[in-house]
């Protein structure tokens, strides 16, 4: 691969190791870092100067490999919010109500109870504090949009990230803690009060694209259409229906509704075309760059600065450089600047799973979608239109594809036809929804743009819908590891090396990488086949038990659980995690055998057998049970307390086994139990 041979790439790598490193938990001092940063950058300059003269480079390479990984290191433990001592989450403690002065930064989408947004904490219970956290408003009547910059009081309860309460879940914490996100704020809008709203860049911007929504919102538009509308040019996701983006996600569609390469590509185009009458003279040439750049990047925070919309449009700001200099753009060279830049700025975008995705996808389709293409040349031009889409569809899902199943734990199988029906159509709804909204950002938008952009989003709908309907070809629940994502991109990588010159090293090359995914493969069949485990779950309505022999599941529940067990995304995420079936379902029992342990279960009834002394003891729905005088009776070696309980009697059995010393367990606090 050419684009190895470019130093700035090996230089992006090793950074981007550094980064990784220093999420991985290599966290060494800050200052250390940046002092033998500094030390390494005059060392460097040193050995240049000194080896040029005598045309000598001896561990040059090896000093900028070094550095590379510093620079990731220093960059990450700079942006490391919570390392400051006036952090709120050194200074708050878990399920406490504080009192909080914060600025809003940025609105997510709401959920069923509460409206959410990013903001920064100034001060806690008027001591001075910082950090990014996010704030949940209890839906009232009281319901209003805030605007973005406001200065709030607000009186609530604080909760520190934790990790999942369940196996095989999504780390959210994880996921937030990548954000520098720490905590959450649940409060009531009568508990908030708005004192000033600040004027900078980024709320002016913020606050203009919710007055564009508004008046969007305010024309004739149908609900359903304008959702998409608003997603596809502004980025935001917030009010499309939730059946709409289920069917977008089956069908394969879903980054049409993410602001990314496609849409900033777009806009560059359509102010290169409205620029087009402007002489090209040397003065002029400077006045369209700086056009296009402050377009593309106000552009940019009109849709949230999401990581993909960042990506794209700091690439195409590197484009427009290289068009007004004249040269050859080597493409691979802007995607790197950009990815440098982007993570210089931001690291925690590295994690981000649409950053990941759109720079992957991007990556492929330079890279892959020529050799594919070469395949077959037709002559028809309606032809290689399809056939274009379609390598570059193909190249783009195999980019993305490991990375797609590792996340999501599904495919959809008919995103080539989505691809073909689509994207003709979306270019077209470009060009008129840019009209809608640059007329929604002074007024009202006329129903001569409203009904044809209406129609052909309509006609979009219903194609997605069309596809998303067979549901045949939407595999779903994949298992997948961290290692099968590794080994699946070697055999592509080194299919596509084959492919580009098929000599004999490279398809040794293709040969090895197969052989290590098939190893991975077996290793992951021959674990599943060779595990024992029972599991008490974190359910606050019911009680759920299972018991794994092999990868056969036997699953215990109550009515709720019995009645629900195909959309119960606790069970399916256990079950697609660790290769798994479910193979029987029982009603609670009170007494299990499990590896010669005796496992008791006390639900409500208060039914407790006499005449067994168990190891484990499991309480459940609240019984109303005399625990310290059963544990001066029987002694259990442990004892459990699920979701299902109430929190008084959680507590009141904590300090009673704390009493006893004998240990307790609550997966309202500790998350799930494993035998």
């Amino acid at each position: 691969m050419k684009i190895l041979q470019f130093p700035l790439a090996r230089i992006g790598l090793f950074f981007i190791l550094g980064l990784l490193l220093y999420q991985k938990g290599f966290q060494p001092n800050g200052f250390l870092v940046f002092i033998s940063l500094f030390v390494g950058l005059v060392v460097l300059a040193t050995m240049h100067r000194y080896a040029k003269k005598r045309n000598v480079f001896k561990g040059f390479g090896w000093l900028v490999t070094l550095l590379a990984i510093a620079l990731g290191l220093s960059t990450a433990a700079f942006h490391q919010d919570n390392r400051s001592r006036f952090h709120y989450s050194h200074l708050t403690e878990d399920q406490v109500p504080y009192h909080f002065q914060l600025t809003l930064y940025e609105k997510l989408k709401s959920t069923k109870k509460n409206q959410r947004y990013v903001a920064i904490i100034k001060s806690v219970n008027h001591r001075k504090s910082e950090g990014s956290i996010l704030l949940n408003i209890r839906h009232s009547a009281q319901n209003t949009n805030i605007p973005i910059g406001s200065h709030l009081t607000v009186n609530g309860l604080l909760y520190h990230n934790k990790a999942p309460f369940n196996p095989n879940q999504f780390d959210y914490s994880g996921y937030l803690e990548n954000q520098q996100i720490y905590g959450q704020i649940y409060t009531s809008w009568s508990e908030l009060k708005v004192i000033t709203t600040e004027n900078t860049i980024w709320s002016k911007f913020s606050n203009f694209r919710t007055k564009i929504i508004d008046n969007l919102k305010k024309s004739d538009f149908n609900e359903t259409e304008l959702a998409v509308m608003i997603a596809l040019l502004l980025g935001q996701q917030q009010d499309i229906d939730p059946e709409t983006l289920k069917e977008y996600q089956l069908a394969g569609a879903v980054h049409i509704l993410s602001v990314s390469g496609l849409h900033v590509g777009f806009i560059m185009l359509f102010i290169n075309f409205l620029l087009k009458p402007i002489p090209n003279t040397s003065s002029n040439s400077y006045i369209k760059l700086l056009i296009i750049v402050v377009a593309l990047w106000s552009y940019g925070v009109l849709a949230g600065l999401a990581p993909s919309v960042v990506r794209s449009v700091t690439m195409f700001s590197f484009v427009a450089v290289g068009q007004h200099l004249r040269r050859s753009i080597n493409v691979y060279h802007s995607l790197l600047v950009s990815v440098l830049l982007i993570l210089l700025w931001k690291p925690s975008f590295l994690f981000d799973v649409g950053f990941q995705l759109s720079y992957l996808a991007l990556f492929f389709i330079l890279w892959l979608q020529p050799l594919i293409a070469d395949f077959w040349q037709p002559k028809n031009k309606i032809t290689r239109y399809i056939w274009d889409i379609l390598t570059v569809s193909l190249a783009a899902q195999l980019g993305t594809l490991p990375l797609s199943i590792y996340y999501f734990h599904q495919f959809p199988g008919l995103f080539f036809v989505t691809n073909v029906l689509v994207l003709p159509l979306l270019g077209i709804i470009m060009v008129v929804g840019l009209v809608a909204v640059i007329i929604g950002c002074f007024g009202i938008v006329p129903q001569l743009v409203i009904v044809p952009l209406e129609m052909m989003i309509a006609i979009q709908n219903k194609c997605i819908g069309w596809v998303a309907s067979w549901d045949a070809f939407v595999f779903k629940n994949i298992g997948f590891t961290a290692a099968m994502l590794w080994t699946s991109y070697l055999v592509i990588i080194a299919f596509g090396l084959w492919l580009q010159k098929p000599i004999y090293k490279k398809v040794i090359l293709t040969m090895v990488s197969v052989l290590l995914f098939q190893i991975v493969c077996l290793h992951n069949k021959w674990q599943s086949t060779n595990t024992r485990e029972m599991i008490v779950y974190h359910q606050k309505k019911g009680t759920m038990i299972t018991e794994r022999k092999n990868n056969e599941v036997i699953l215990y529940g109550n009515d709720s659980i019995q009645n629900t067990i195909a959309k119960n995304q606790t069970l399916q995420s256990y079950l697609t995690g660790n290769f798994a079936k479910l193979t029987q379902s029982e009603d609670l029992q009170h007494l299990y055998y499990f590896n010669t342990k005796k496992i008791l279960l006390i639900d409500s009834s208060v039914t407790v057998p006499l005449h067994i002394k168990p190891d484990i003891v499991i309480l459940v729905s609240s019984p109303k049970i005399n625990l310290e005088r059963y544990l001066s009776a029987y002694t259990p070696k442990q004892i459990v307390a699920d979701g299902s309980n109430y929190k008084s009697y959680i507590r009141l059995w904590k300090a009673t086994c704390h009493k006893a010393k004998i240990p307790f367990h609550t997966t309202h606090e500790k998350g799930f139990y494993k035998i």
